[in-house]
């Protein structure tokens, strides 16, 4: 047997023993898609962007913190009413703004974003890794389709290509369903990022103000 022929029939055997694993994690990324479908729904409902809300309260924020009171602008921030991750937002940062700790209010919109960002990772992937499966779960089943043909098996090649287009089809669907749910999410989470960017410049632009203002006194 030469050399040429030993490594094809290693790289056919390989290559034939990873169309179970792939129909199986595409099957996975089926029930994967829908779980995420389901929470994007949730989330869809749970959305409420109040811009006059923002707006009165980050003013009054301004105001408070004009006269030093960073008791009632810390309230003020608290009763920021907006998206979730907004919301959740201002009231972990009243905590820090009473405190005057307005370092680790600045961390923590970091730590949002990154939580935002891993958010859209999961879906990212998911319309990623499903076209690339379903490419593999079409090209595997090929050979044996192509060796029935050759032979005269129409069963052989049918049953083969049955799975060559089932699995694009699968791949494709789970990359639909990703790809939506990640275009949708980011403009989103765009939104929730300019709020909080919203709420850190009222913040920011009049807390040091005060600070050094006492510190001189």
């Amino acid at each position: 047997m030469s050399l040429m022929n030993l490594l094809s029939n290693m790289m056919n055997a390989l290559s034939s023993s990873l169309l179970i694993p792939v129909m199986f994690f595409l099957t996975l990324l089926v029930f994967l898609s829908l779980v995420q479908l389901g929470e994007f729904l949730s989330e869809y409902t749970k959305r409420h962007r109040d811009w006059n809300n923002l707006e009165s309260n980050c003013k009054k924020i301004e105001c408070e913190l004009q006269n030093s009171d960073f008791s009632e602008a810390s309230k003020a921030l608290g009763n920021i009413k907006q998206n979730y991750i907004v919301t959740s937002f201002a009231r972990d940062a009243a905590k820090y703004l009473e405190e005057r700790h307005f370092p680790a209010i600045e961390r923590l919109s970091q730590e949002y974003e990154i939580r935002m960002a891993k958010r859209l990772e999961h879906t990212k992937i998911t319309s990623t890794v499903g076209p690339m499966l379903g490419l593999m779960g079409t090209l595997i089943p090929l050979g044996p389709a192509l060796i029935g043909l050759s032979k005269g098996d129409i069963g052989t090649l049918a049953q083969n290509l049955m799975i060559a287009f089932a699995t694009t089809v699968v791949g494709l669907f789970v990359a639909i369903i990703g790809y939506v749910l990640t275009q949708v999410r980011r403009r989103w989470y765009w939104e929730d990022m300019s709020d909080i960017d919203y709420i850190l410049d009222t913040i920011e632009e009049k807390n040091w103000n005060s600070v050094s203002l006492n510190n001189e006194e």
